[in-house]
């Protein structure tokens, strides 16, 4: 008997969901006490807004498979 690989279609594109992330990390560093929990909180934001601009880099116009 085969098995059925579940597939998901995706609602959201992944920069909208490195955005929504962000947000949320950025909302819980606001509220989280000076210290290392909240750096690590303000590193995931860095990640996140990185995450989306290298998405975003590369899938520009500008880059061509090479021929």
């Amino acid at each position: 008997m085969s098995q059925q690989h579940r597939r998901f279609k995706q609602i959201q594109t992944f920069r909208d969901h490195l955005a929504e992330e962000a947000e949320r990390f950025r909302k819980a560093a606001e509220q989280a006490p000076a210290g290392m929990a909240r750096e690590l909180l303000l590193r995931r934001v860095r990640q996140a807004e990185t995450a989306s601009r290298m998405t975003a880099w590369v899938q520009s116009p500008g880059l061509q498979p090479p021929k």
